[in-house]
């Protein structure tokens, strides 16, 4: 049977051919690290991290391409920003919809005197700018939201936060690891302050690749959390303070960046409006048809409306993850299982400790999948 891969919120795959012919390339015909040498190839090598830069600042409406930092995946710029950011007494306002990437540094900080308040969500998984309002103190120094919910598929209303972020003085942090290359993205419309997203998922990069936007002025109390050689200043002993030189030590994952600035090259070929609208007829498709199957239970958006492609279930009578092996055994059918490492997530949802079954669309999912996956499921209910 043909492989049905529904794991795209976990990773991308497949990733487009030119990916694959760039991380090859790099390792077969330019081996070099970054910023550490001037021959043909380091040279080439330095073009092609400043390209990549340059897309992705393209990409989120960032006009200076240097404040693109690359990290090792989503979960490192996130705890770049946190970790870098926040001091003693400083209290941050998130929401019970955030990834464990965001709530296992807030609570390792809580031990160092930061606070936090965690807005609650509706039934459908939306937060309401409100209530992130309501809960800004006057020591709260940070805004932490995740742009998608990666149990519901949600949209959160990012462009309001961002209003009350700059009308309260408080910076915005977004987690847009399920958005980016998903749903349009403008730091400036968003006023996020920082952008954290991994490169491995919308953006079709390899593993190990993520980017950690910084809007300026913010780097002046943004804490690098690493420090070593960065190819630049070498003569002084401290932390360069130019970006991206700053918050880069260490040799960059260069084979990944190749074959990330060939992903989002991929990307930009489409229009995030045909992305955006090829994802919601999908969902919407998906749902559909699930939509009334007995025993089954839809959690999140009733419509492919302000949502992705990302769909979360339970079938009565099935574990989440006993319902997963059944699916891949029986039709290739390939999901997540569990707790998506969103525990009060499933807590507002009333899904803990099982969780729940995801299904996540991706750029190559197409409608036979689709179909396909309904009918497995017509089949596991109606059984």
């Amino acid at each position: 049977m043909k492989r049905i891969y529904l794991d795209n919120a976990a990773t991308s795959w497949p990733k487009p051919e030119a990916v694959y012919r760039a991380v090859d390339r790099f390792q077969r015909q330019l081996g070099a690290p970054a910023g550490r040498s001037s021959y043909a190839e380091a040279s080439e090598v330095e073009r092609m991290i400043r390209s990549c830069r340059k897309k992705i600042a393209d990409l989120i409406g960032a006009s200076d391409p240097s404040r693109i930092i690359f990290t090792q995946n989503g979960t490192d710029s996130l705890n770049l920003a946190l970790h870098g950011l926040l001091l003693p007494g400083d209290h941050v306002v998130t929401t019970v919809c955030e990834h464990n990437s965001v709530l296992r540094p807030l609570r390792f900080l809580a031990e160092r005197g930061i606070t936090t308040t965690y807005v609650p969500c509706d039934g459908h998984g939306y937060v309401g700018p409100e209530a992130v309002a309501k809960a800004i103190t006057p020591k709260t120094r940070l805004i932490a939201v995740i742009h998608v919910s990666n149990v519901t598929g949600a949209v959160q209303p990012a462009e309001a936060v961002g209003r009350i972020a700059a009308e309260r003085g408080v910076l915005f942090l977004l987690d847009a690891a399920q958005s980016l290359g998903h749903v349009p993205i403008n730091v400036g419309s968003l006023g996020c302050h920082l952008l954290a997203a991994p490169g491995h998922k919308g953006l079709l990069g390899p593993l190990g690749t993520g980017v950690l936007y910084v809007a300026p002025g913010v780097e002046e109390h943004l804490i690098p959390i690493r420090q070593g050689g960065t190819g630049t200043r070498s003569d002084e002993d401290r932390q360069p303070d130019s970006l991206p030189d700053r918050y880069e030590s260490g040799n960059l994952n260069v084979p990944g960046i190749a074959g990330l600035e060939a992903g989002v090259t991929h990307l930009r070929q489409l229009s995030e409006s045909h992305i955006l609208a090829n994802s919601r007829a999908l969902v919407q498709r998906l749902l559909a048809g699930l939509t009334g199957l007995p025993g089954l239970r839809l959690f999140g958006p009733p419509s492919g409306a302000d949502r992705v492609g990302l769909v979360s279930l339970n079938v009565a009578s099935y574990d989440p993850q006993e319902l997963a092996a059944v699916l891949d055994a029986n039709w290739r059918v390939q999901s997540r299982a569990g707790l998506h490492c969103a525990p009060r997530m499933h807590a507002a949802l009333g899904t803990s400790p099982s969780g729940t079954l995801r299904l996540s669309l991706g750029h190559f999912s197409t409608q036979d999948e689709i179909d396909s996956t309904i009918d497995a499921f017509t089949e596991i209910c109606r059984s």
